[in-house]
């Protein structure tokens, strides 16, 4: 299983960033996947998780109505839609799945909200 992220980046608050993440290893329209962040500091959590075939989305309270996720299982990617971003924002950004009992993570990619 392996998880590339992507798309990270310096973004002036209220600016957007689109991060991606590519999937191999595995059969990627079979499984949820989430998104987490993690700023200095402070634990890991959870940002958002999409379902595998539906396509249900969750979504922290702290990023509602400004994040979206979505998945394009034809390309093994996940992307998160970051809308209206603040400097609390800030943090890394890793890729998520639980599968056959264990979570694997990709390598997070830095998203910095500052003026």
């Amino acid at each position: 299983v392996q998880l590339v992220e992507s798309g990270g980046g310096l973004v002036q608050p209220r600016g957007s960033l689109r991060p991606s993440c590519t999937a191999s290893g595995f059969t990627f329209s079979s499984y949820a996947m989430s998104w987490y962040r993690q700023a200095p500091g402070k634990e890991r959590e959870l940002v958002a998780r999409i379902s595998n075939m539906r396509g249900t989305t969750d979504l922290a309270a702290s990023v509602k109505g400004r994040f979206t996720i979505s998945r394009d299982n034809a390309k093994s990617t996940v992307y998160l839609q970051m809308n209206s971003l603040k400097p609390e924002d800030t943090a890394v950004y890793y890729c998520n799945v639980w599968r056959i009992g264990r979570n694997y993570w990709g390598q997070g990619t830095q998203v910095t909200v500052s003026s």
